[in-house]
């Protein structure tokens, strides 16, 4: 359950796509509205958004009439989100070392940021710990699986896909087990209209560090032979996540 992760390439990555996150952040969105539906309560509560980018859902969050603090670990994301005014409170901070005294908030809200962690174990026990008796935590992540086409088309170029490894659905619940955490699995499955577009959907969120370090670019040749490796149906070509949704209920 832990991976060495460089959390300032991590930060720079996706300090790159801070101005071009929300137009490529579907993936994003659907997950988030299907967390948000899992929570308890959603007004009048004192709300972390751990891992905020852009501060889609901190808006959300503080719309529907909460007071909510925005934490990211890139400055550049976490400046976009508070030129768009979108929290009440901005933090830089790693949710593995949360800046914030025990139990300061109600719900503490993570969607799609736990997988850059370098122990899910420990992350999940820092969102604990700052969420009061009462309170839930309430995360969503990629399980083992995600992005099975780009492996697949890659395997064209006779080399291993620039995708990293996601914990197996296991090994997540066992990081939460103590927490009592609950899990509800998911499939989304998104469409392009080609191989680039697929990949500027990756690049546009920033999700394209490596942890085992970066690959040279692709040429026309390259991108040739992944689209015609690269599974399709009438909608294009395809990218599927597995998703993860964590509700921990703090008693």
């Amino acid at each position: 359950m832990t991976q060495m992760v460089n959390k300032a390439a991590v930060a720079r990555a996706f300090g790159r796509a801070a101005q071009s996150y929300n137009q490529h952040a579907q993936l994003q969105r659907l997950c988030g509205e299907t967390l948000y539906s899992m929570a308890r309560v959603t007004c009048d509560r004192q709300v972390l958004d751990a891992g905020c980018g852009p501060g889609w859902f901190s808006e959300r969050w503080r719309s529907a009439g909460n007071r909510v603090t925005a934490l990211d670990l890139s400055p550049e994301m976490l400046n976009k989100a508070r030129e768009s005014e979108t929290a009440d409170d901005y933090r830089l901070g790693d949710i593995e070392a949360l800046p914030f005294a025990d139990a300061t908030f109600d719900v503490c809200w993570s969607n799609l940021a736990v997988q850059w962690c370098s122990d899910l174990r420990l992350a999940l026990g820092e969102m604990r710990r700052v969420t009061r008796d009462g309170g839930q935590v309430l995360f969503s992540t990629l399980a083992a699986g995600s992005l099975g086409e780009l492996t697949q088309a890659w395997q064209a170029l006779d080399q291993p896909a620039p995708v990293n490894r996601f914990l197996s659905t296991a090994q997540i619940w066992e990081a939460g087990q103590r927490l009592g955490v609950r899990l509800v699995p998911q499939t989304l499955t998104l469409a392009f209209p080609d191989v680039a577009g697929a990949l500027r959907s990756l690049k546009g969120i920033g999700a394209t560090h490596l942890h085992q370090g970066r690959r040279d670019g692709l040429s026309r040749h390259r991108l040739t032979l992944l689209a015609q490796r690269w599974p399709r149906d009438e909608r294009g070509f395809l990218l599927s996540y597995h998703l993860l949704y964590g509700v921990i209920d703090c008693e």
